[in-house]
């Protein structure tokens, strides 16, 4: 767990409120993320910490809501218990916990400091020392039994589960359920990942290295045994390492970029991958966004990284027409999709609130449309990358089946395929192709 003395930049009761509040922004249809770029540097830590459990916790919480409040409570209630209990099941869960009557003070306050909630201080109060007597663990008894799926998912996205992994649905939600670890990619233009684990080490940060993921090797990958913010990760303002899944780090190294390769990163906001691929070799890299908000992040990135070079453009166009192309074909092409985002709720536990079973079929149409247009821009012998962050096959094998099917030049190389999400990874989807004639 997040160590609390660095969450505490504002009151525990503040946080409360403001946690409740960005779980009805999620439940109104906003994102998360969207919501909490607009806090204050100083808040937004602690209110992400609050919000990611309450949301992760979302189904055993709300057990305990519908036990001890027969009748519904307001929307703004229920979000300020759903907050609160959340806390007390994360520390019931690992350990490393607020004291009881803190969390029950600090909601009650919480109450205190917005209007809807006001009135319903007796009614957290007296909830919330029920939800304690219920976490703490009597002698000879086990504490409240830990629900083995305490995140929300909707029924169609259950359902596809159960049909797709019917010995693994279970094991999967419950994976994703818990806290996403840190993992760091460590870059080669500065350190080896032996040097830069000795330099965590220096610092008093204990990581593990990751050797292998689906069966690449994986050079640069370390695993933090507790996270920290980025601030206190040695040299990551001046690009030494970067924050990255072990499964989106098989993005670059399976695309194997060479010296003066013109590469393609399509869809590539935040620039993660485009940037591993920079530190992988000094390629010709054309960064492709479409949305101008996510546009800069992909510089920042690179200048963070010190990768920023003349043969780098970055450029705001849909990936799924020419309008933004220049007709100078590629060597190769990453085409990281829009999709679900169903391998990556450890990391954004609001998806599968945002997420409509309709988006499916609307996100095939545009990853198919991605697809033939990237490959028409690919060079013959030219290689494209094809990935997704979903564990849906609609968007994963079903994808590169069609797409094999309709492209008769197209020769499908050794990739992983379907990645599950585990405790080291997130999950992703990947089809290498290679192009075979014009």
């Amino acid at each position: 767990m997040t160590d609390q003395s660095k969450l505490l930049s504002l009151p525990l009761s503040e946080a409360i409120t403001i946690a409740a509040q960005a779980v009805g922004e999620v439940l109104s249809g906003r994102s998360l993320t969207e919501v909490l770029d607009q806090l204050e540097a100083h808040e937004r830590p602690i209110v992400q910490s609050l919000s990611f459990d309450a949301l992760r916790k979302w189904v055993r919480s709300h057990e305990l809501i519908k036990e001890f409040i027969p009748k519904p409570p307001p929307p703004e209630v229920e979000h300020l218990l759903s907050v609160a209990i959340a806390l007390f099941l994360q520390g019931n869960e690992d350990g490393n916990h607020y004291a009881a009557h803190t969390i029950v003070d600090q909601a009650v306050k919480a109450c205190s400091e917005y209007d809807k909630t006001m009135y319903a201080k007796g009614l957290v109060n007296a909830v919330l020392r029920k939800v304690s007597l219920t976490m703490q663990k009597s002698e000879g008894e086990n504490p409240y039994p830990p629900d083995p799926i305490p995140m929300f998912v909707p029924a169609w996205w259950r359902a596809n589960l159960k049909q797709n992994y019917p010995k693994q649905w279970q094991s999967i939600l419950f994976d994703q359920a818990k806290r996403a670890p840190l993992i760091l990619r460590v870059n080669p233009k500065q350190f080896t990942r032996d040097e830069y684990q000795s330099l965590l080490s220096e610092s008093g940060i204990s990581s593990s290295v990751i050797d292998e993921l689906a069966g690449v090797q994986l050079p640069a990958a370390l695993l933090l045994s507790k996270p920290v913010s980025v601030g206190e990760l040695p040299g990551f303002y001046t690009g030494a390492v970067s924050v990255q899944d072990t499964g989106a780090q098989l993005a670059a190294l399976l695309l194997n970029p060479q010296p003066g390769e013109r590469i393609l990163d399509a869809c590539a906001a935040p620039g993660g991958k485009t940037a591993h691929l920079l530190e992988l070799a000094d390629c010709k890299m054309v960064a492709l966004e479409l949305d101008q908000q996510r546009l800069g992040k992909i510089g920042g990135n690179l200048d963070r990284l010190r990768l920023q070079a003349g043969d780098i453009r970055i450029l705001q166009g849909d990936a799924s027409k020419a309008g933004w192309w220049d007709s100078l074909a590629f060597d190769k092409i990453l085409l990281d999709a829009p999709c679900s985002a169903s391998g990556i709720i450890a990391r954004h536990p609001d998806i599968p609130f945002l997420r409509r079973a309709a988006d499916i079929l609307s996100l095939q149409q545009k990853q198919r449309a991605i697809l033939n247009q990237a490959w028409k821009m690919l060079k013959p012998e030219g290689l494209m990358l094809y990935v997704t962050c979903s564990i849906f096959p609609e968007e994963g094998e079903d994808q590169a089946l069609w797409f094999a099917a309709e492209h008769g030049n197209a020769l499908r190389l050794d990739a992983p395929g379907q990645i599950l999400p585990s405790a080291v990874n997130d999950g992703f989807y990947y089809a290498l192709f290679k192009k075979n004639g014009p």
